[in-house]
């Protein structure tokens, strides 16, 4: 891959014309634009090991031929930390039959703090040897390890990496757990939650999040009203948002383990759930709702929950099926703010969020 400035910068613009023309029934403001770096900006990456010339290689496959590899011997879009880390590793499982034998699958996790996690995934139990190998390696590259086999996880080090994110002027600690997920691209991800921040400004009232995650935007968002209730159906993420809350000493947050649609649920009073005992959401005064959808967005139930709320403040991975929910949403909201995050140079794909408010 060549990073040829000129080439990506036609690229952004595209993605700008897209954002730009799925948003402009909706009379949307130009959008800020948020570019990324043109390599070395991806935290994480996963890749299989291919057997050739008696040795393993890692190995990727196009989306047009999962038969054939792509044998890689480095990654330029993947981190420095991670390109660094990428030969050391290979080194290590060639000199060790312990850590090769039946080695199929390595992911690396980095955060922009310089932390990193490897997961090394085996068609066998890990005995002894590969505990002792295992060990050594942890200490030689400085990094946790983490092995998998059919059923079983051991754990070398943490099962998690750290990152450090200056948003609003204040620096957050994120817990960011192995197999959950993550935004990959670190220095965008700040980009993004800065506009958020903005964007949200201080209120006197009250925040709903729905889809929240490890708390990537609970964290900063926290800072900036009364109190949250904030919403996630998976447990990882539940338990990394918990410690993430702690760790930062954020005190006004609620999190419960309900998705979207059970909130909306609970919301309307049709039907009590277990895990909302004690919570009096009567007691909430919300003026704001903060979504970040998976690329399918809102169902439209959800989306018609927003509706109550003054403002929304909608992150998006997928901009056609935000405009799809901007479109239900738009004759009691208009677009005051719209952003584009490059979160993914070099492909197609974009982050993009608006700020709705109540006409």
């Amino acid at each position: 891959m060549t990073f040829d400035a000129a080439r990506y910068t036609a690229q952004l613009q595209d993605k700008v014309t897209r954002l730009r023309d799925l948003l402009a029934p909706f009379d949307a403001p130009q959008p800020q634009v948020f570019d990324s770096p043109l390599q070395n900006f991806r935290l994480r990456a996963e890749f299989r090991l291919w057997r050739e010339g008696g040795e393993r290689h890692y190995a990727m496959f196009s989306q047009d031929d999962k038969r054939t590899p792509i044998l890689i011997e480095e990654f330029p879009i993947a981190s420095l930390r991670i390109n660094q880390l990428m030969p050391q590793l290979k080194a290590a499982w060639q000199a060790s039959a312990a850590l090769s034998h039946k080695l199929f699958q390595v992911e690396f996790l980095t955060t922009l703090a310089g932390d990193a996690m490897i997961t090394l995934c085996y068609h066998r139990p890990l005995d002894e040897h590969w505990h002792a190998a295992a060990n050594q390696l942890a200490a030689d590259l400085n990094v946790s390890i983490i092995g998998r086999s059919k059923g079983k996880r051991d754990v070398i080090g943490h099962d998690y990496v750290v990152e450090k994110l200056d948003v609003g002027g204040r620096t957050f600690s994120y817990r960011q757990p192995e197999g959950a997920f993550t935004q990959p691209n670190g220095t965008v991800n700040q980009k993004m939650l800065n506009w958020a921040y903005e964007a949200l400004g201080d209120r006197p009232d009250d925040l709903l999040e729905l889809y929240c995650g490890n708390g990537n935007f609970t964290l900063p968002l926290a800072t900036r009203v009364r109190k949250v209730l904030a919403t996630e159906i998976s447990k990882t993420s539940v338990n990394a948002a918990l410690s993430n809350l702690d760790e930062n000493a954020v005190d006004n947050v609620t999190l419960v383990r309900l998705s979207a649609e059970e909130l909306t649920e609970a919301l309307n009073e049709v039907r009590p759930f277990r895990r909302l005992h004690g919570i009096d959401l009567k007691s909430y005064e919300f003026g704001s709702v903060f979504v970040d959808p998976p690329r399918a967005g809102m169902d439209p139930d959800t989306c018609e929950l927003t509706r109550r709320f003054d403002n929304i403040l909608y992150i998006s991975c997928n901009p056609e099926t935000l405009a799809a929910n901007i479109a239900q949403l738009h004759d009691t909201h208009r677009i005051t703010q719209c952003a584009l995050f490059d979160q993914f140079p070099w492909t197609h794909h974009m982050e993009s969020g608006v700020l709705l408010t109540r006409r």
